[in-house]
């Protein structure tokens, strides 16, 4: 499934304009190298053993990215981020696109991904729940190797159910059931809530949360795109940890 942009205006203002050119893959690319080169420098100094050069731990969505490169002989802890910055490059090359960047819109995307967490505080507080991140720490872990987590769990988590399992899903509900494109989108993201909540091994209340959170998340990614789908869920993880 193509992910469609907010308008279809060839020239547009304001925060029509803006609501363009965040999903934008090269906005997207920009807006998440920051975070990609966190999370890949934090790994190699709280997740990994200083004494065999070994990652202790890792996202679990990144460990199955990389053992989809080792079927094809490829290896590499870095591999599944260099994956996504070059996936991003050529997606940009094919759209033709313009390379220049407003900074503006960086600013603001960061904005409206922090905005959207607080939806998810408050279904959290609803369900009586708190956190995504929550199941995920662990108290042998500091802070900085928790936040390190938190940062690979937004990028790859949302590669992975969002990015890649809505966009099959879309395949298999609307190119090949021929589903109509409204219920055949619907359905790929409750799909992929499903498979998010599953992912984290949570069959308690927390598989509500987790299913809702999925479904969020996949609203934002189909309609606001990559980049603000990916810092909306490392953020909520951080103040999480934070808290």
């Amino acid at each position: 499934m193509s992910q469609p942009n907010a308008s279809h205006n060839p020239h547009p203002s304001g925060l029509s304009r803006y609501a363009t050119l965040s999903t934008q893959p090269l906005y997207v690319l920009v807006f998440l190298t920051p975070m990609l080169a966190a999370y890949e420098v934090g790994s190699a100094l709280f997740l990994t053993d200083p004494d065999t050069g070994m990652v202790r731990e890792t996202i679990r969505a990144h460990a199955l990215f990389s053992r989809f490169f080792d079927l094809f002989g490829v290896g590499g802890a870095m591999l599944p981020g260099i994956a996504l910055v070059v996936v991003l490059a050529l997606w940009h090359l094919l759209t033709r696109n313009s390379w220049k960047i407003k900074p503006a819109v960086l600013g603001m995307m960061l904005i409206e991904s922090a905005a959207w967490t607080l939806p998810l505080f408050v279904m959290g507080q609803a369900i009586g729940l708190m956190a995504l991140a929550r199941i995920d720490i662990a108290p042998s872990r500091s802070f900085s190797a928790d936040a390190t987590i938190a940062l690979g769990a937004g990028l790859y988590e949302e590669l992975l159910f969002r990015m890649v399992a809505i966009a099959a899903a879309h395949f298999v509900l609307v190119d090949l059931i021929q589903m109509k494109e409204t219920p055949g989108r619907v359905a790929a993201i409750a799909l992929a809530a499903v498979a998010f909540a599953l992912y984290h091994d949570d069959w308690s209340s927390n598989f509500a949360f987790l299913s809702l959170a999925g479904a969020f998340f996949g609203a934002i990614y189909v309609y606001r795109g990559f980049g603000v789908v990916v810092a909306t869920h490392a953020i909520y993880d951080l103040v999480v940890l934070a808290m």
